[in-house]
């Protein structure tokens, strides 16, 4: 059994900052890209960004330059510093890996239960 549990969500006003964390626990024998995602109210969950076991970064075009991700692979923990925060990036905010668990023999998907982000402004 894998979990993905995130934590750092919470409510901010517009430019502050938040850092989001997501530790994968369970019977995880290695871990590929890990990212984050985000789901708006009556909009499609999107990705934000995406670090890869090499620590490659990608980052959506509206959030470069602001959100950075980092991963510690000890820890199996990825996570998403938030910087000059603004309303419309209030959503829902999702860890998203692709791993592979202890005697398994293929790569699987698993999603954290969210973590709400609120930028009043």
């Amino acid at each position: 059994q894998v979990q993905l549990v995130e934590s750092g969500g919470g409510l901010v006003q517009a430019g502050g900052s938040l850092r989001l964390s997501c530790a994968a626990s369970g019977s995880i024998n290695s871990i590929n890209s890990m990212a984050w995602y985000r789901q708006a109210p009556g909009k499609q969950r999107e990705l934000v960004a995406t670090i890869t076991s090499g620590g490659i970064e990608n980052y959506a075009d509206s959030v470069k330059g602001r959100f950075t991700i980092a991963r510690v692979n000890a820890k199996n923990t990825v996570y998403l510093q938030m910087n000059s925060l603004k309303p419309e990036d209030t959503a829902v905010y999702y860890c998203y890996s692709i791993l592979r668990t202890m005697g398994a023999g293929k790569w699987s998907t698993y999603w954290g239960q969210g973590t709400q982000v609120t930028v009043s402004s």
